[in-house]
């Protein structure tokens, strides 16, 4: 049995208390993080997919992970401010020379597997050692925290990558609840968003209260049986389902795609072709009918709801129902998943150093909530923004629906 010394710091290192853990915890996750890059970029290497160095690809990421933190921590000297810091603070150099030309955002072109490896290697005792001297507090370990989730986030991209190239990853999807019947949730005083302790990013700035109506939310996301009856409907096919710049989007992917009639990577889908056939890292897949539909897109997830006389949840209530509803049957976990609005700033919103984060995205990206089979433990938080465009597809990414 461990001890619960070593229970706790186990804790701080696999959950989302990683946001407010200290020096000898951090450490451990900095290690583990960059183990499960070097793991995912061998399953690349062995099956020789996304590694000519390619902006996006396994390679470039795994090289990416590893520049963001030495560019915040080794070669910031203003580390110590944390979220204080300015966005371009004076910057040491490298211990790789190439390294903006190579990693930076806007870059091109890495360099081959070895450099990669012992560019990466080279940096992490880098940063834990920086770590061992760095103040035990918010400030001090604000970039720590954030190179953690941060290289958590490109590892999840690497599986995504993955998927795409076809490279044969031992990933399960966790096996789905028994199906709940929609969950009435009262009308209530919501708080959203983070109160200042531990590592909070911007787009989570601050906890602000929201009036929430009552409202019916499904207890899991929409299952494939449950896309299937849209499919066999037409809903590919009817325009009026469709907001008219997702219907482009449509028509524009069924020019590149032959025809799309389902989410990407599906070859079969239907009744009639028996369920669903998804390709998934590389092999073809059955799809259990009560798993979660994924690589849905925004406009997808709302062609789907207005066929069913539905909507996508907002984001308060997405929130609500996953504190209070979790008893009640409230699943999350097996896909990322869309909600109504555009990413928006909260009252008292203000860029974090990492500027890039949020604020290009701010009115123009949907919001994500949840976490998929492929996120890590630590990232497996319900307070968490993610986002991305609607016709995003490649992510592991589907929805549920509330009543109208």
């Amino acid at each position: 049995m461990p001890t619960s010394s070593a229970a706790t710091l186990s804790a701080s290192v696999d959950t989302p208390a990683f946001r407010r853990a200290g020096r000898e915890a951090l450490s451990l996750a900095l290690m583990d993080a960059r183990n499960h890059t070097l793991h995912l970029l061998e399953l690349c290497e062995r099956h020789g997919a996304g590694m000519a160095g390619r902006a996006g690809d396994p390679l470039w990421l795994a090289g990416h992970a590893g520049w963001f933190a030495e560019h915040w921590i080794g070669r910031n000297p203003q580390r110590h401010q944390g979220a204080a810091c300015p966005p371009r603070p004076l910057r040491l150099a490298s211990i790789e020379p190439r390294a903006d030309l190579w990693w930076a955002d806007g870059a091109e072109q890495g360099p081959d597997a070895s450099t990669t490896r012992a560019y990466l290697l080279e940096q992490l005792e880098s940063t834990l050692e920086l770590l061992e001297k760095a103040p035990d507090n918010d400030a001090g370990l604000y970039f720590f925290r954030l190179a953690v989730l941060h290289e958590d986030q490109r590892g999840e991209d690497i599986l995504v990558q993955a998927q795409r190239l076809g490279v044969p990853v031992p990933l399960l999807a966790r096996e789905p609840r028994r199906p709940s019947a929609p969950l009435l949730v009262p009308a209530t005083r919501w708080q959203l968003g983070a109160l200042p302790a531990g590592l909070v990013l911007d787009n989570e700035q601050w906890a602000h209260a929201v009036q929430i109506p009552e409202f019916e939310i499904d207890a899991q996301p929409v299952s494939w049986a449950q896309f299937v009856e849209f499919v066999d409907d037409d809903g590919y096919d009817r325009a009026e389902l469709w907001h008219p710049e997702g219907w482009a989007w449509l028509q524009r992917e069924q020019a590149l795609d032959e025809g799309r009639r389902g989410p990407r990577y599906v070859e079969q889908i239907g009744v009639a072709s028996g369920a669903v056939l998804q390709q998934r890292f590389g092999r073809p897949v059955r799809m259990a009918a009560e798993h979660s539909a994924v690589h849905v897109s925004w406009w997808e997830a709302d062609a789907w709801c207005r066929w069913a006389g539905r909507r996508l949840p907002a984001e308060a209530e997405w929130d609500c129902a996953a504190h209070t509803a979790a008893r009640r049957g409230f699943d999350w976990g097996t896909v990322h998943e869309w909600m109504a609005g555009t990413l928006q700033p909260w009252p008292g919103f203000t860029p974090g150093p990492w500027a890039e984060l949020s604020q290009p995205w701010m009115g123009r990206a949907r919001v994500l909530r949840g976490a998929s089979f492929a996120t890590r433990a630590r990232l497996h938080d319900r307070g968490l923004r993610g986002f991305a465009m609607p016709d995003n597809d490649w992510r592991f990414v589907g929805f549920r629906s509330c009543a109208l």
